[in-house]
């Protein structure tokens, strides 16, 4: 069985002796607006390469507004940051998640507070979430409290893993009822929609990542996107050194950070968001491949959830129990084929393991059984 799949795979990738979990594809102006960008002079933080990203990631995702970050991490941290999370707060976020999340509430002096994925998205469950906030959460005023301890829930931090969409919706309200503030890690989700609407605009604020391994990039460079105006003007000024506007005297007024992505990274970012569309056709039709093949395996792929269209930035599978997870990971890398394992939950971390946490059997059954399977845009 193990066989079949490294010969299936390699198929769909010919002419390569070894075949990487997602690598970057450069085929279009790249270089061309980069020797652009380089004689312009304009290298760092102001050029019209950002002004342009800026604009054409809102027109895509359908954001009024969006800012130009230097990668997903600090488009977290920052979103946070104008949303109000203070330090002490419980931000509420999924375990099974990449360690940027959990790192970006820790920037502020806030907690994690770990509530379940649903086992069909990969990510937040909404059901899990309201049972959560009905036994733990007391509402004062606008906002929410944990029973127990008294600290503020500021925030809901789901994350659309994979790029599979969870049940934004279902989460919006639910935070909508408690005055928590809903920020999207849409970090892996570019070009993913549910119920029509793009991920990261269901929020307050939504962020992305353009790290060297998604589906498209800058090899850093991030982006907030929000519908409020107040919010993205914030975001703009403090990624920006919070710099009183002037000609020329360097005046400051609030601590600021250096987060505004570089004029040469968004002129990559200019020409990949050309060829967007063409790489998420090509990663849906493999996708199908994938599903097709799996269908009658004893190994499941992971499809999109119903009322979603997924950007598939990883395909996933998962084995039967964690013994044969292993064994597949070990087979597939052995000969030549590029598969890892999902993170390790983000509680199991030692930073982490005291935070506050509802039951997390979806997400315990997801971490010893998934892998991620080779899912870069295929050369034809």
């Amino acid at each position: 069985m193990f066989k079949d799949t490294v010969d299936f795979i390699k198929k769909q990738f010919p002419g390569q002796d070894f075949i990487p979990l997602h690598e970057p594809r450069f085929l279009g102006n790249e270089k061309k607006y980069l020797l652009d960008c380089i004689d312009s002079t304009f290298v760092s933080s102001v050029g019209k390469y950002v002004d342009d990203f800026e604009k054409q990631i809102a027109h895509y995702t359908g954001a009024k507004y969006a800012v130009a970050a230097v990668n997903g991490t600090a488009a977290l941290h920052m979103a946070m940051i104008v949303a109000g999370v203070k330090r002490d707060d419980l931000v509420i976020t999924q375990p099974l998640s990449f360690i940027a999340t959990c790192n970006a509430i820790s920037y502020i002096g806030a907690k994690p507070l770990f509530v379940d994925v649903d086992a069909d998205t990969l990510g937040l469950s909404s059901e899990k979430l309201k049972q959560y906030l009905n036994e733990f959460a007391v509402k004062k005023g606008n906002e929410s409290f944990h029973k127990i301890t008294g600290q503020r829930i500021s925030a809901c931090v789901p994350m659309h893993t994979f790029g599979h969409p969870c049940r934004i919706d279902e989460i919006a309200a639910i935070c909508s009822e408690y005055g928590i503030a809903l920020i999207e890690d849409a970090a892996e989700s570019i070009g993913s929609y549910f119920k029509e609407k793009h991920t990261g605009t269901f929020g307050l604020l939504g962020t992305f990542s353009f790290n060297g391994n998604k589906t498209i990039t800058c090899g850093g460079g991030g982006a907030i996107v929000t519908n409020d105006e107040k919010l993205a003007k914030k975001a703009k000024y403090l990624t920006t050194q919070a710099k009183v506007p002037h000609r020329w005297d360097f005046v400051h007024d609030e601590i600021g950070y250096n987060y505004r992505m570089p004029n040469l990274n968004a002129a990559l970012m200019c020409a990949q968001l050309e060829q967007l569309d063409s790489f998420l056709d090509n990663k849906r039709e493999l996708a199908g491949l994938y599903k097709d093949f799996f269908k009658d395996n004893a190994i499941q792929f992971i499809a999109e959830p119903s009322a979603s269209r997924s950007n598939y930035w990883l395909c996933a599978v998962l084995l039967e129990n964690k013994d044969k997870r292993d064994e597949f990971l070990a087979y597939t890398n052995d000969n030549g084929v590029m598969t890892r394992p999902s993170w390790t939950l983000m509680h199991k971390l030692i930073m982490f393991k005291d935070c506050l946490r509802g039951n997390l059997d979806n997400a315990e059954m997801i971490e010893s059984r998934l892998v991620n399977i080779p899912s870069s845009v295929r050369l034809k």
